[in-house]
């Protein structure tokens, strides 16, 4: 199994901060180094063991999206090597797993796309009758495909808070009104098209979230990750029915594991035994694979 890296440790670029998964260096005044790492968070904790490879399955993927999607908008790549901006004993920590981008100024609200009712989305229709402020027809049951997918956006919470899902007006009022149009209407687009695509492969792509940035002439911009196992959730369509939350390429085979655990949800979390490790490894290869060959 690869060995796992929990942490970068670059020394030759300024650190700038260390999300749940991601190492953010600067590199010059607008570039940044960001490391996938190979941590695994749920429900927003940080779990104590990482996922061997999964850094560079985000990575890969987000690579293979951001080309796929490239005609729908702009997008943070750079085509610099990574491996040519740090020190060469370095070099280990970032190939495979790092990308060099463009510096944005990042817009904080999650775009989030959603074709089925799971997650959060599942327990805020069972509780209202809609998700984010929109109506939904009565007797949708969990899993259950909607009956068109629906921007359902969240506010991004400070480090170690849970996200909250909110109302297209609150998006409006964070970035305007032509501003949060263009961002719902792009979602969708993005949501659609991977759908589709996702669809010959025989993958169900259940919901996702982007994130966009601003660059310095106002230019808005795909960024971060996208269409990955951590920011996607992703059914094999011939194990998908209603009902139930179904098997899955993604982290939520850890979150499913993490519910059965007497655990309210806050740091730290239970450890993980080495067989959903390993599973859940697996889970984000077989989700690399099936996607990208």
């Amino acid at each position: 199994m690869t060995t796992a890296l929990l942490q970068s440790s670059i020394q030759s670029l300024p650190l700038l901060a260390r999300g749940k998964v991601r190492d953010m260096y600067a590199v010059g005044e607008d570039k940044l180094l960001i490391v996938a790492s190979d941590r695994i968070s749920a429900f927003d904790v940080i779990l104590d063991d990482p996922i061997p490879g999964k850094g560079q399955v985000l990575k890969e993927l987000t690579d293979f999206w951001l080309a796929k999607l490239a005609h729908v908008l702009p997008n943070h790549s750079t085509g610099i090597r990574p491996e040519d901006v740090v020190a060469p004993s370095e070099r280990d920590q970032v190939v495979g797993r790092a990308v060099v981008v463009k510096r944005l100024r990042p817009i904080l609200v999650e775009a989030v796309a959603r074709g089925y009712l799971i997650g959060s989305g599942w327990k805020d229709y069972q509780a209202t009758g809609a998700v984010c402020g929109i109506r939904l027809p009565a007797g949708l049951k969990q899993a259950g495909k909607l009956p068109e997918p629906i921007f359902t956006p969240a506010a991004k919470a400070e480090f170690g808070l849970h996200d909250e899902n909110v109302d297209f007006d609150h998006v409006v009022k964070a970035v305007g009104t032509a501003m949060a149009a263009r961002i719902r209407d792009v979602t969708l687009q993005l949501y659609s098209e991977a759908s589709a695509f996702a669809a010959t492969k025989g993958i169900i792509i259940a919901d996702t979230k982007f994130e966009f940035g601003l660059d310095d002439q106002g230019v808005l911009h795909l960024m971060d990750e996208v269409l990955t196992p951590d920011s996607s959730r992703f059914w094999p369509a011939d194990g998908y029915r209603e009902g139930i939350s179904p098997p899955s390429f993604d982290k939520q085979f850890v979150r499913d594991w993490l519910e059965t655990q007497p655990w309210d949800k806050t740091p730290p979390a239970p450890r993980l035994p080495a067989d959903v490790i390993q599973k859940t490894a697996a889970k984000y290869r077989e989700a690399l694979e099936r996607l990208t060959r």
